[in-house]
């Protein structure tokens, strides 16, 4: 075993060496197999029993799960990463107290907890059985992430407890999420010679009415849990025109409709086609992803939040704890990742925070 740096705890070191070594695998969303395939060999090769889906992973490091009555508590980590920057290619570095790499923060940290609890904390150790899903291609569409044919293939997850999702969180627990809805809406005119406008008719003058109402519009506030989620919707993108002399006849826009916990997914489509006809335009949604309850009043969330000592806030974005909720799974997102550091160049996580995450799960792990 090698020494750790000066200064560096044991645990903290082996932390770091772990995030190093996943980061060190290149997994931008589309890419994961070969990270996928290392983690593999691991769970296999310490007896753990693994079902794989494409490139996602099971580990049940308790193949006897739900004996004697004991819970089963998921910890869900996804493999992929954004696509990395032009600049942040080659080995993760340590800056002080900091890894810096691709992953680092979202969410290969968060990765390298999970692994290690089940590498440190044998079964007789812990009051709940254990889990691990390691799922591929979360930073894209709803329905191209992994983890939910990895569900529909995994009917024991379905008798899970809790399911922990290592999102980056500042190692804050964060309940719930906002769903998110991406819809297209069109607009369109007649064109003419920009000199004689009354001859046509412009469409992106025509989206102006929606435009100010998303502008004056206040965010909506709705408790779950007893916690404040912010609803809002705003337009993404806009495209018009096809010459600078030439009044448009067409108009779209991306519209982002992020919803709170008391509007399912359906709810929140009519209410972005009630927009778009009272506006004129046409509609088409494009992706939607559902919405997720704090689950504050969960005996095992409480327990991870009392025993952890944990500072509560809402998600103000979308996880995947909304598909393990659909799944009949309570879920939460706690992980030790800096949320200023997602999908940031020159991603960094500090070793402190691995650290203190992985105590956190600890504590709540053991009687």
């Amino acid at each position: 075993m090698t020494t750790p740096p000066a200064g560096i705890a044991p645990l903290a070191e082996a932390l770091a060496a772990r995030t190093e070594a996943l980061c060190a695998v290149p997994s931008p969303i589309g890419e994961e197999k070969a990270l996928c395939d290392a983690l593999e060999g691991w769970a296999r090769g310490r007896g753990f029993r693994v079902r794989r889906v494409e490139n996602s992973l099971v580990v049940r490091v308790d193949p006897e799960a739900g004996a004697q009555g004991r819970p089963l508590v998921a910890l869900c980590g996804h493999l992929d990463t954004v696509p990395v920057h032009e600049g942040d290619r080659g080995a993760p570095r340590r800056e002080g107290g900091r890894i810096v790499a691709p992953g680092a923060s979202d969410m290969k940290s968060g990765v390298a907890v999970a692994l290690e609890l089940a590498d440190r904390v044998p079964r007789a150790a812990r009051f709940a059985d254990l889990a691990l899903v390691l799922y591929s291609r979360e930073e894209g569409p709803y329905l191209e992430n992994e983890l939910g044919p990895v569900l529909d293939a995994s009917p024991e997850l379905r008798g899970a407890a809790l399911a922990v999702c290592l999102e980056p969180t500042d190692g804050r627990l964060a309940l719930g999420c906002v769903g998110s809805l991406h819809a297209t809406l069109t607009f369109t005119g007649r064109a003419a010679h920009s000199a004689r406008p009354w001859q046509g008719e412009n469409a992106v003058h025509r989206a102006g009415g929606l435009l100010a109402e998303l502008a004056g519009r206040a965010p909506r506030d709705v408790l779950s849990g007893g916690l404040p989620f912010r609803e809002v919707t705003s337009v993404t993108r806009i495209e018009g025109g096809r010459a600078r002399n030439v009044v448009p006849d067409h108009c779209t826009l991306n519209l982002n409709f992020r919803f709170a916990p008391d509007r399912s997914a359906e709810d929140a489509a009519g209410e972005v086609e009630a927009l778009a006809s009272r506006f004129g335009a046409t509609v088409e949604v494009t992706d939607r992803a559902p919405s997720c309850p704090a689950f504050a009043e969960n005996a095992l969330v409480a327990r991870l939040r009392e025993r952890a000592g944990l500072e509560v806030e809402p998600k103000q974005a979308w996880t995947d704890v909304a598909r393990l909720a659909a799944a009949g799974i309570p879920a939460v997102n706690f992980g030790p990742g800096a949320t200023a550091q997602a999908h940031q160049r020159g991603e960094w996580v500090e070793v402190a925070a691995i650290e203190s995450a992985y105590r956190a799960l600890e504590r709540f792990l053991t009687p």
